[in-house]
């Protein structure tokens, strides 16, 4: 992992700015980067930041939520069970492009002589603002403005306004408004700065036969409209965009339209300091199934509505829907402006990825890039959903509403793997499993736990119980089966319920027996389903009948769920008083990160999986994410053992884990540590820290952000629904402001050095607990409450790998560290194949 404890960022390129992304120079070389960092999106529709000419990119990319592809996983060796069908985000045609010629001289960026540059990522006002003064070659000097908005209200729309104006001459101005089908198409130009052909699984697949096939091409006017069906998945996309002008100019128009291309040409014959500005409203609408022909008459009716309606009020729109966002999600600290910017940066990334969705899922890289494949991960539920619970208790609710979507896929997915109840794939985006990899995949068991674990904080943090009345118990019931028979029960002495054959978080360590994430993840989603079905018996025994006689569920399985959640084994050490990740975990050698070289890191890209399987090291935080999210099963002292011991292991190769490992460094006291790894996430992709970024947003860690912040520095927990805070501040903040959603009631906390207050901004009240202090809030009377201390605070690092080695077993063998390297030059080893 890249730990860092300072401003990682070039401030002459990208100056502070707390409300935007600022960039000031044009870097031909780390255009991936940028292009996903400027990129703007809806949760819905998804448009990568290129420049509008369309040329010299890194990937082009237009993405929907959940439109996709399908193509037969080929696995070297079959066996029964292995996901067959997989799946792929598919880059959807490209509206984006607005080509520019002066006196037919292309504008091309990387090639161009640009005088003033300058691009913005507007927060509050939600769109890409680029500022540019090119001179051409001739010498003649060009204002070029352009602003690109993807809209929050109305999830089919994009609007890109293009104005140029010529500031010392005359010139012949030719703008050629495009769509483009890049997925079957490519770079037309083959000038992008593609990434190097390297082995790197968290990239999504490539396709080599066409993917859209053409079924609609229409165009009247200054309107074109083109549709497709996917190969293999059937799904059915139409795009369309309309034109406008303005000028006092002389202008003509042509048009063009083929299968995988639609041009609209503006020629101009531009005086000088007259502007040209040409508006592009563009709208896609996409389906499982539906002809592309009714798709092409829903954007024809969105594009109608868009003419209806000035651009500028377009704009104000989204300003206003901006505005009511931030009155709700807003963390701000003062002094800070570094750390502020980037903070709303990720929230802003947060509003791209979820807030139309609507009914869908939230994929890794959200609609900002094709990394993952465009799947969705338990990173939605553990890293999104809090977030979401918090600030957009009605999205979250869409969220869950599509993990239940997928129960019957799930009910099948167990049952193929000969288990009772549902399993949720691993990796998803139409419900079916599509991990070709299965002990890093389908092996990740705790994917049911961690969809019950949002689905119970929901509720708890809402009171919806209509929403688990209404079908959403389903998900807990047939969760609960699936670990009361993936379980055993043995005897030492006493009777104990064991996980085997599972795979936790950490991708590392796979295929073991008592995990011990998944094992308390497992017992809590146990005792949830019991707690929902008792409760539900009886505040609506109506809604408890038929969810029995649609379900068949019988009384003895929920004793039976109690009785092997109150006996789940937890695996602890004594000797060492710590949990052992699993049942063997401890047993290995150490791998010494210590002296392991920055060149092999990640280690997943250097070291055959087996290898990495046989040390102890970690990809990400397992057990340390198992005190976070069921931290009032550990004492303080075990958390503080258990960090200590696990962090000197973790590699950090997952973005997943700096922000969890950040939460517990705060509650233990590590709170430099905590800051660094805080830092670590927050630059995670402005500063590209693990060299992905190009893939698209780290959308589980803009969300474990917020956690950090609120969980981790603003101490607060949510176990059971009882919301306590034991705030962990940095001494080098003066204060930390947050908003939480509680039961339809908002409540402003302000945090300092020395106290913590809750006022209402929004609703009635809200109840909360500052350590063992019971705090009653109501509309119109703040409550302060003094802090003596905010926890300990240790001066002393914790240990490395090098500190660990050479510690005694129980049976009294010695713990190693090593890296796993063979010195003998491999051309040098002559292979006797006759013997």
């Amino acid at each position: 992992m890249s730990v860092i404890t300072s401003d990682p960022l070039d401030r002459n390129r990208y100056p502070v700015d707390e409300w935007a992304l600022v960039e000031k120079e044009f870097a031909a070389d780390d255009q991936g980067v940028a292009e996903t960092i400027f990129g703007v999106a809806n949760g819905y529709l998804g448009m990568r930041g290129n420049h509008d000419e369309g040329r010299g990119s890194a990937s082009d990319g237009t993405f929907i939520n959940g439109f996709h592809e399908t193509w037969q996983i080929r696995h070297a060796e079959e066996a029964f069970g292995f996901a067959r069908v997989g799946q792929t985000i598919v880059n959807v045609p490209d509206a984006k492009v607005i080509r520019l010629y002066v006196d037919d001289e292309p504008f091309v960026l990387a090639e161009a002589d640009l005088l003033e540059y300058t691009r913005r990522l507007d927060f509050r006002e939600g769109y890409l603002i680029r500022d540019i003064e090119w001179r051409t070659p001739s010498g003649k000097r060009v204002q070029i403005t352009s602003r690109r908005l993807v809209s929050f209200t109305d999830r089919h729309l994009a609007v890109i306004e293009y104005e140029v104006t010529m500031l010392d001459a005359d010139a012949s101005l030719l703008l050629s408004s495009q769509i483009l089908n890049r997925q079957d198409l490519g770079d037309e130009y083959h000038a992008g700065m593609r990434a190097a052909a390297t082995f790197d699984p968290r990239k999504a697949e490539s396709f080599t036969d066409r993917v859209l096939q053409p079924v609609i091409k229409r165009n009247v006017g200054t309107r074109y409209i083109l549709g497709y069906r996917t190969t293999m998945s059937g799904m059915t996309v139409a795009v369309g965009a309309e034109h406008a002008i303005e000028t006092d100019n002389d202008w003509q128009e042509s048009s063009q339209i083929d299968d995988d291309i639609a041009k609209h040409v503006y020629r101009v014959k531009a005086k000088q300091g007259v502007p040209v500005r040409s508006v592009k409203t563009v709208s896609y609408h996409t389906s499982r199934g539906v002809p592309p022909r009714e798709l092409a008459d829903r954007c024809d009716r969105t594009l109608d509505r868009a003419r209806e309606t000035p651009v500028s009020e377009i704009f104000a729109t989204q300003r206003e829907w901006l505005d009511d966002y931030w009155t709700r999600v807003d963390v701000s600290l003062s002094g800070h402006p570094i750390l502020q910017q980037a903070i709303r940066w990720n929230m802003f990334q947060l509003a791209q990825s979820t807030a139309r969705t609507d009914g869908g899922g939230v994929a890794a890289k959200g609609v900002s890039g094709s990394g993952y494949g465009g799947h969705y991960f338990w990173d939605t539920e553990i890293y999104v959903m809090p977030f979401l619970t918090y600030t957009a208790p009605n999205v979250a609710r869409n969220v869950l509403r599509f993990r239940h979507g997928m129960l019957d896929a799930a009910r099948d997915r167990a049952t193929e793997l000969n288990q009772r109840g549902a399993l949720f794939p691993w990796r998803t985006i139409n419900g079916l499993e599509s991990s070709a990899y299965y002990a890093a995949g389908t092996a990740q068991y705790h994917i049911d736990a961690d969809i019950t674990h949002a689905l119970t904080q929901y509720v708890a943090a809402t009171g919806d119980d209509d929403f688990l009345a209404r079908g959403a118990i389903d998900i807990l019931v047939e969760t609960a089966r699936l670990w009361a028979d993936l379980g055993f029960w043995r005897s030492n002495g006493d009777q104990k319920f064991h996980i085997d054959g599972v795979t936790g978080p950490d991708e590392y360590t796979t295929v073991v027996d008592d995990n011990l994430y998944t094992n308390v993840m497992a017992r809590a989603n146990l005792w949830s389903a019991v707690r929902a079905c008792e409760e539900l018996m009886v505040q609506d025994p109506v809604a408890y009948d038929r969810m029995v006689t649609r379900l068949g569920l019988q009384e003895h399985e929920i004793r039976g769920w109690r009785a092997a959640a109150d006996a789940m084994e937890i695996p602890f050490d004594p000797h060492r008083g710590i949990h052992p990740q699993d049942a063997q975990f401890l047993d290995k050698e150490l791998w010494d990160l210590d002296s392991t070289p920055a060149s092999k890191r990640p280690l997943l890209l250097h070291y055959h999986p087996l290898v990495i399987y046989r040390f102890q090291v970690l990809k990400q935080a397992d057990v340390v994410l198992a005190l976070f999210l069921q931290g009032d099963e550990f004492t303080p002292a075990e958390k503080r053992r258990d960090f200590e011991y696990y962090d000197a292991l973790t590699t950090g190769d997952s973005t997943l884990s700096a922000v969890v490992q950040s939460i517990i460094a705060a509650e233990v006291g590590h709170h430099r540590l905590a800051q660094s790894y805080f830092l670590s996430a927050l630059f995670v992709d402005l500063a590209d820290l693990h060299n992905n970024t190009s893939d698209g947003v780290h959308v589980a860690s803009t969300g474990g952000i917020w956690s950090a912040l609120v969980y981790g520095f603003g101490g607060m927990r949510d176990h059971g629904g009882r919301i306590t805070f034991n705030p962990r501040l940095p001494s080098t903040w003066d204060d930390l402001t947050f908003r939480m959603t509680v039961r339809g009631s908002r409540m402003r906390v302000d945090l300092t050095q020395h106290d913590i207050t809750f006022t209402i901004e929004e609703g009635t009240e809200v109840t909360v607990h500052v350590a063992h202090e019971r705090v009653e809030v109501t509309a119109g009377a703040p409550v302060t409450v003094a802090l003596p201390n905010q926890g300990p605070r240790l001066e002393t690092p914790p240990p490395t790998t090098s500190d660990l080695r050479g510690m005694l077993r129980p049976d009294g063998s010695v713990v190693t560290a090593s890296i796993p390297t063979v010195s003998v030059d491999r051309s040098e080893i002559d292979l006797d194949l006759t013997t």
